[in-house]
C-alpha cells in the first residue's frame, strides 16, 4: 500500500473516530435532557427520541465501517463454509 493511501485511511479513520465521539456527546446531552425533566410535552419528547434513535443507528453504522476496516487490515483468512 502506497503512503499516501495510508494517510488517507488514517485520516477517513480519525474522521469517523470525531464524528462518534460528537455523536456519543450529543445523544448523552438529549438523553439528560429528557431524564432531567427538560422536555414539557409530548411533541418535544418524541422529536428528542426520534434524534436519539437516529444518531445511535448512525454511530452504529460508523462503528460497523471502523470494524470492517480493522478486520481488513493484516493478513486475513475468511474461511467459509459451502452452503
Amino acid at each position: 500500500m502506497r503512503l499516501s493511501q495510508r494517510k488517507e485511511k488514517m485520516q477517513l479513520e480519525s474522521v469517523i473516530k470525531r464524528l462518534i465521539k460528537f455523536i456519543n456527546t450529543r445523544t448523552e446531552a438529549l438523553s439528560i435532557t429528557v431524564t432531567s425533566g427538560g422536555v414539557d410535552n409530548m411533541e418535544k419528547y418524541q422529536y428528542i427520541i426520534g434524534q436519539i434513535t437516529a444518531l445511535e443507528a448512525t454511530r452504529q453504522e460508523l462503528s460497523n465501517l471502523l470494524e470492517d476496516k480493522e478486520q481488513n487490515e493484516g493478513t486475513v483468512i475468511d474461511i467459509k463454509t459451502k452452503q
